[in-house]
């Protein structure tokens, strides 16, 4: 065998949502005169959703403006007689506050007329409409819709603290590298039909603390969906990129047997004997194990006839050839992936 580096496998089952996601409501009572937009349809921002009887604040809103203008007049005339001496201070400062009043309530009416016209907070899909037309809206108690933002989008995923522990420790000890000059890892998504997303996303939020009812650490991972592939509530699976093993053994699934012990291994000593070797594998890749414990660079192992041999019999090693074995992993894999040196195959000798 012959180590070299790999690309670590971190695969979790992730759930797509909104990046952005804003409940319309209505600010004013009123019955729903009009719904402009088309239910599922993207709208931008300031887009006319719903549209409120305004009969009432257009009319409020008017008078609040004369109102206004009334005060503005007498405030400008009771200043020119100040200046006579005509009238006292008290009686500009009275104007005054009576023109603020005014303005204010102005003011105020304007916003609740302007109010009567829902509109999009934020540019996304706007979702089925909660109140039909002549319904009446009670205030903003009364959800009108919702409008989502799926461009970016959102990927949720919770690895376990048992995973999160391990991953800190094997960067630690140097048994996992992570990208050089990278701040963020980047993330593959495949989808529920076993296809790979188009676009890679980056993680963009991790949790402070690990959720105690699962004991799991909630991560983050951003998008890009254009074509709205990804919708929210879709399940996928989240692959972290980036992360290589180092000094990784690699050996063909086919060599690597299930005993009542666990797993292990033919090897072929030097001697040229067949020997069984417990080991220790901990993930998939490509159509190979990676050896944790149980193997060191140089052994040699059993990949064709393990059925053939027995412990203690001996064996004329055969070169090994990867070359159809890597071609249908990477194949499967959908990926480019760093690959060891091939391992030799060893044909038992009966």
């Amino acid at each position: 065998m012959v180590p070299d580096t790999v690309a670590a496998r971190y695969e979790y089952v992730g759930q797509a949502a909104a990046s952005r996601s804003v409940e319309v409501r209505s600010q004013v009572t009123g019955v729903i005169l009009a719904r402009p937009y088309a239910e599922g349809t993207d709208v931008a921002k300031g887009t006319l959703l719903f549209r409120i009887d305004p009969t009432t604040y257009e009319a409020a809103y008017r008078s609040a403006q004369a109102r206004l203008a009334n005060a503005d007049r007498n405030l400008a005339r009771l200043k020119s007689l100040l200046a006579l001496r005509a009238v006292a201070q008290k009686d500009v400062d009275d104007a005054q506050q009576a023109f603020d009043q005014a303005r204010a309530a102005a003011d105020q009416t304007r916003k609740d007329y302007e109010d009567t016209f829902v509109r999009a907070e934020i540019s996304g899909r706007a979702g089925r409409a909660q109140l039909e037309l002549g319904a009446r809206v009670t205030g903003s108690a009364d959800l009108l819709t919702t409008v989502e933002q799926v461009d970016p989008i959102y990927v949720n995923f919770s690895p376990s603290d048992e995973d999160m522990l391990a991953l800190g420790r094997d960067i630690a000890d140097g048994r996992l590298l992570l990208p050089p000059g990278q701040h963020a890892l980047a993330v593959q998504v495949t989808l529920a039909d076993g296809s790979l997303f188009a676009a890679t996303g980056q993680l963009n939020f991790a949790d402070l603390a690990v959720q105690p009812a699962t004991g799991t650490l909630q991560l983050r991972a951003q998008l890009s969906n254009p074509h709205h592939v990804l919708l929210p509530g879709q399940f996928v699976r989240v692959r972290l990129l980036g992360l290589k093993r180092p000094r990784a053994i690699l050996v063909p699934q086919r060599a690597v047997q299930q005993g009542l012990s666990g797993s292990f291994v033919y090897v072929v000593s030097d001697s040229g004997r067949v020997a069984a070797r417990d080991v220790v594998a901990t993930s998939w890749d490509g159509g190979s194990w990676l050896i944790e414990q149980g193997l060191q660079a140089g052994d040699r192992v059993v990949v064709d006839g393990v059925q053939k041999v027995t412990p203690g019999q001996p064996a004329k090693p055969v070169a090994y050839n990867p070359a159809a074995d890597s071609a249908g992993a990477d194949a499967r894999d959908g990926a480019s992936i760093a690959r060891p040196a091939a391992p030799l195959r060893i044909r038992s000798r009966p």
